[in-house]
């Protein structure tokens, strides 16, 4: 990359080394570009990075740790021989500026304006941290040697508490110190699980597939399981099983409603239809019982030289003088014309 830069400049003609020095001072321009827009001011345009979690004082929104910007980067001080920068940026979600500085005492950022950090941190003390050193306090071993040897005799009862933690730290490690057997035992308890996890799938895909769902399977519990089996469903009744039974209550429904003394009244005109054929049914029964009558049992007779009148026209009933007859006409009812149009 720096080969291909080095060889594709173009130099112009009248390109001075000893006058121009380079091509950015040929083009009075420099290296940075646009970043450098603000150097006279003492001012550099750098690409900073979210050191932290914060709060935008502006628009009262979470801003991540990691979160870049183009910073304005200035030197503000000096904390000994080390500077003290300054970085100037403005939120993303806002028109708030944000300035935070860098704080070489305590190797870490502090926010300036325009926001207010979340607070993550602890004391090294308390999460069992080595503490660093103090400015003072190092400038005391150096120099006081019955302060260094009163610090040596605390340095070594440290390590005598810390003794035990250490020792199950090194025999924690020298555990994962054969590095073949570990991820043989690794792999193997993979392929075990994997074998598990495979058999569980399918069976869910069965019952996923028989129960058409879509949805992922929880594993079975012994509780489900008996609150499964204190369940019953009933498979609801087709529609040919509903037909069926409702032709089998019509048939078996009497057709008749009954009175309390026992005897049957028709409500319908089907109903005395129906009751009128059931009677003329038992007369031709009784008929054929009797056997075959040497005269006809019903006959009309009708004087032809008498003039028609609504007298003659009307059909006369005779029987004849037979024990058997006179005792079966007595058993058939008389019906008109106007009954039997009635009837119909």
């Amino acid at each position: 990359m720096g080969e291909r830069k080095g060889t594709n400049k173009y130099y112009p003609p009248d390109f001075d080394p000893a006058k121009h020095g380079s091509l950015n001072g040929y083009h009075k321009t420099h290296a940075l570009r646009e970043r450098a827009r603000k150097l006279s001011q003492g001012i550099l345009i750098i690409r900073f990075e979210m050191p932290y979690n914060i709060w935008c004082d502006g628009c009262k929104n979470h801003i991540g740790m990691g979160v870049r910007y183009n910073a304005e980067k200035k030197k503000v001080g000096n904390y000994f021989t080390t500077p003290i920068y300054r970085f100037r940026m403005k939120c993303h979600l806002c028109v708030n500026y944000i300035e935070m500085q860098t704080d070489p005492a305590a190797c870490d950022y502090v926010i300036v304006s325009g926001a207010s950090r979340k607070e993550e941190r602890w004391d090294m003390a308390d999460n069992e941290q080595i503490l660093t050193t103090e400015r003072e306090e190092k400038e005391k071993l150096e120099t006081d040697a019955m302060f260094k040897l009163d610090h040596g005799g605390k340095d070594k009862e440290k390590l005598n508490k810390a003794l035990p933690s250490l020792l199950e730290l090194q025999d924690h490690q020298a555990a994962w110190k054969d590095d073949f057997q570990i991820n043989s035992a690794l792999r193997r308890k993979f392929r075990t699980e994997k074998k598990v996890m495979v058999e569980k799938e399918e069976k869910d895909d069965a019952v996923r597939t028989r129960t058409n769902l879509s949805i992922p399977l929880l594993p079975e519990r012994a509780e489900d399981k008996r609150l499964a089996a204190l369940l019953s469903f009933q498979t609801p009744d087709s529609y040919d099983d509903k037909q069926r039974s409702k032709r089998q209550e019509i048939t078996s429904r009497s057709w008749f409603n009954s009175t309390p003394g026992g005897t049957t009244t028709t409500t319908t005109t089907s109903g005395g239809l129906l009751h009128k054929l059931g009677l003329q049914g038992k007369e031709a029964a009784v008929a054929k019982a009797l056997g075959p009558s040497r005269t006809p049992l019903i006959r009309r007779k009708s004087d032809p030289q008498e003039a028609p009148s609504s007298s003659s026209s009307r059909e006369v009933v005779t029987t004849e003088q037979d024990p058997s007859a006179a005792s079966l006409g007595s058993l058939v009812p008389n019906y008109s014309d106007s009954d039997s149009d009635h009837g119909h």
